[in-house]
């Protein structure tokens, strides 16, 4: 990606939720009519591997880009229905042995939700991990922080923003040697949760073939648990996933120009 932050049509796809992109209107998006990215515009990307330091500006007509993603919006109707009354649960639930989780889109809070899932792991006695694929271990992160004094496993295999790199080929060996490591932690099976933060972009950088991360993640032994953070997460992937959320951004700070926040953001 350019240092400014922009990217092409082909670099983009609509949301997960539907694969079709609702939007309030093409200028306050700078959406295509076929749902695409116009060449040098872009939402914006967050700290997870892309900054909105970088991002292009928006239309300053609209105040902020608004985008819907979700298939069925509802109605005012159902918004002022009251709470409701009736189960919607479905019937026959089962139990499962494991459970892979994605959360994925261009909002805030993707490996935010991911560390609070830690949290909760932990606080049930499991063996937690955590690899971090963007991420530098000399960031010290406060979740690596807090990870590492709750006994969780913690591996930073990441080199930093790709943009402040002298050497992406040494990044992406670095970035397929720690994989290689991922995958043996996963198949040791001494962890009842590994979490994947960031691996997305290792598949949407060109750095690692889709299929052979999908691949390792069906074949890992069936009690550990997985959660795969990142933008941009692939068909294969959500077709594998049991649970799939796509974090949609609405407003973020940066468009104002505040930096990220430490204690908030890292």
């Amino acid at each position: 990606m350019p240092p400014d932050g922009r990217c092409s049509a082909a670099g983009m796809r609509p949301s997960l939720a539907s694969r079709e992109v609702v939007a309030s209107t093409a200028q306050a998006t700078g959406l295509l009519p076929d749902g695409g990215w116009p060449t040098g515009r872009s939402p914006l990307r967050d700290s997870a591997g892309f900054s909105p330091d970088f991002a292009a500006s928006l239309d300053e007509s609209t105040g902020y880009s608004t985008v819907r993603t979700l298939p069925n919006p509802m109605t005012d109707d159902e918004r002022t229905g009251g709470a409701p009354t009736e189960d919607p649960r479905p019937e026959g639930l089962r139990s499962a042995d494991s459970l892979v989780i994605v959360n994925t889109g261009d909002g805030k809070g993707k490996s935010s939700a991911a560390f609070g899932m830690m949290i909760r792991a932990v606080a049930r006695g499991w063996r937690v991990a955590v690899v971090q694929f963007i991420k530098s271990g000399d960031w010290k992160v406060g979740e690596e922080q807090i990870g590492r004094q709750l006994g969780v496993d913690w591996y930073a295999y990441g080199d930093g923003f790709t943009w402040d790199s002298d050497d992406l080929e040494s990044d992406r060996r670095h970035a397929a040697d720690g994989w290689a490591r991922s995958v043996e932690l996963m198949n040791d099976g001494d962890h009842q949760l590994v979490i994947f933060d960031e691996l997305t972009y290792l598949m949407s950088f060109g750095w690692l073939d889709v299929h052979t991360i999908v691949d390792a993640i069906r074949d890992r032994p069936r009690h550990v648990n997985v959660i795969v953070t990142g933008r941009d997460a692939p068909p294969e992937l959500v077709d594998l996933a049991d649970t799939v959320t796509e974090m949609r951004q609405v407003k973020h700070a940066y468009e104002r120009g505040i930096r990220a926040m430490r204690g908030l953001d890292y």
